[in-house]
């Protein structure tokens, strides 16, 4: 059999598998290949194989911004991680959580229907556009691939809104629309970040995948990557990249506030700030970062 064969071979079965809590019947990923599709993380995993970045990293992604992560993504050639141009509800501090993912695609009766009756042997409740809330787990964004549809796409209106903020105390992404944005508006602490608002409700599109590979815009997005959003849009982190991310904004952020402080007191020159350091410079800057707390170190030129 060709890989080709094989791979859609594999689809098939993660279509037509048993019932289990993780959506085995739906969607393109077992628990199994979401393992097997990323590879380079080695650290913990939820149950259904997501990667599970830790809090610390989240809480250190929070000061990052696009291009920040932007520069270090390029560096491991990934090139494809941002999308702008949103419309934010509820704008506040940067929105950073570990995804999970759906996508929707134009509705075909004959494929949703084994879809409803997979949904129903696997005790899923409500519409499609529900399954996907009931697995949220504090600190998920739930990241949505509506294939950026507006009249009859909106993914929820305040109802929704209000159970995923419960599940996850966190926002949605959606490359698609929402409705009764007045009714979210009143949902404290949940942003979203969507292409459109449109009054209509969703119709004419069926559920495909969760936690599987979704795109949205120009981003390919993985479960388990970290969204991280700032005023210029969102950057989706590569779970294993996530830490390295935070350590070099981090140093980064550190590199500019010693930096500033020495022109300050006139210590250096702009040009010895700007250019590359001597021994002396780095073993006073190291120093300074062990006073801060920081476990990061330059190294020595």
């Amino acid at each position: 059999m060709s890989k080709s064969l094989r791979t859609c071979a594999l689809a098939f079965l993660a279509l037509t598998a048993l019932p289990t809590p993780s959506f085995a019947q739906l969607g393109l990923f077992t628990p199994e290949q979401r393992i097997q599709f990323s590879p380079d993380w080695k650290g913990e995993r939820f149950a259904d194989g997501r990667p599970k970045v830790p809090d610390e990293t989240l809480a250190r992604l929070k000061d990052v911004t696009a291009e920040e992560a932007w520069g270090v993504l390029r560096k491991e050639n990934f090139h494809n991680q941002f999308e702008g141009n949103w419309t934010v509800v509820n704008p506040g501090p940067r929105l950073v959580g570990r995804v999970v993912t759906a996508v929707f695609m134009p509705y075909r009766p004959d494929f949703d229907n084994v879809v409803r009756a997979n949904g129903k042997a696997e005790g899923r409740i409500g519409a499609e556009n529900s399954w996907v809330i009931d697995i949220l787990q504090p600190g998920d964004v739930l990241v949505v691939d509506l294939f950026g549809k507006v009249q009859d796409g909106t993914m929820i209106g305040d109802n929704l809104g209000t159970a995923i903020w419960t599940k996850s105390h966190n926002g949605l992404i959606v490359n698609g629309a929402v409705r009764d944005v007045s009714g979210i508006r009143e949902i404290e602490g949940f942003q979203v970040f969507t292409k459109g608002v449109d009054p209509s409700a969703l119709q004419n599109v069926m559920l495909t995948g969760v936690n599987t590979v979704i795109r949205i815009g120009n981003a390919t997005v993985m479960p388990g990557d970290v969204a991280v959003s700032d005023p210029e849009g969102v950057t989706f982190i590569p779970a294993q990249l996530a830490a390295k991310v935070a350590d070099e904004t981090e140093m980064t952020h550190l590199v500019d506030e010693w930096g500033h402080a020495q022109l300050r007191a006139g210590k250096y020159t702009p040009g010895q700030i700007d250019g590359k350091w001597t021994a002396p410079m780095v073993e006073e800057f190291n120093a300074w970062l062990a006073t801060k707390g920081s476990k990061l170190r330059m190294p020595r030129p």
